[in-house]
């Protein structure tokens, strides 16, 4: 009586171990997913910028045409990406081509004095700021999920439940992790 008892005992914790462990590992992916959501608001918030921001610098700088293409397009790109790796590549070289739309800006100074492109560049710096928090917010999270995941015991159940570790919010070069400088 008392040996089955003991190994009641030990079956009853190993079930309430491997629940928890599964448990924690949902909620890890669950809050990864979270964040991922978050950068995607922001990001949309950023798209929505973008046309209005060329619209108001094409008013002063008509003859720029080539560098409104390529914003336009590296927004299209971003809009479109899917997957960590691919939207955080896009979202790089629509980076890229902000930076050179306000290099372009600095040569107009009637542009930089414009209420609307003040606003808007305020705007921008704001959604950039929080385009970075929500990065940070899902790194961490991405963090956590993975080194569940990694960790013995854990990763024996993250295995036989089929989780898989997440991808990290990186940048692809030193030059693209450099802020879009929106200050005039």
């Amino acid at each position: 009586m008392t040996l089955s008892f003991i190994i009641l005992a030990i079956v009853i914790v190993a079930i309430i171990w491997v629940v928890g462990v599964f448990n924690g590992l949902v909620v890890l992916k669950n809050r990864a997913k979270e964040a991922w959501a978050d950068i995607d608001v922001q990001l949309k918030r950023r798209y929505d910028l973008i046309p209005n921001l060329v619209e108001t610098v094409k008013g002063y700088a008509a003859h720029e045409r080539e560098l409104f293409e390529k914003v336009t397009q590296a927004r299209a790109n971003a809009m479109g990406a899917s997957g960590v790796q691919a939207k955080a590549d896009a979202e790089n070289m629509l980076s890229s081509t902000l930076k050179s739309l306000f290099a372009v800006s600095e040569a107009y100074p009637e542009l930089k004095a414009s209420v609307n492109f003040l606003e808007l560049q305020k705007e921008l710096t704001d959604t950039e700021d929080k385009i970075q928090a929500a990065r940070r917010f899902y790194n961490t999270n991405v963090r956590d999920l993975n080194i569940k995941i990694e960790s013995f015991p854990a990763n024996m159940i993250a295995s036989s439940f089929g989780f898989r570790q997440m991808e990290l919010f990186q940048t692809a070069n030193e030059a693209e992790r450099e802020p879009v400088k929106v200050n005039f």
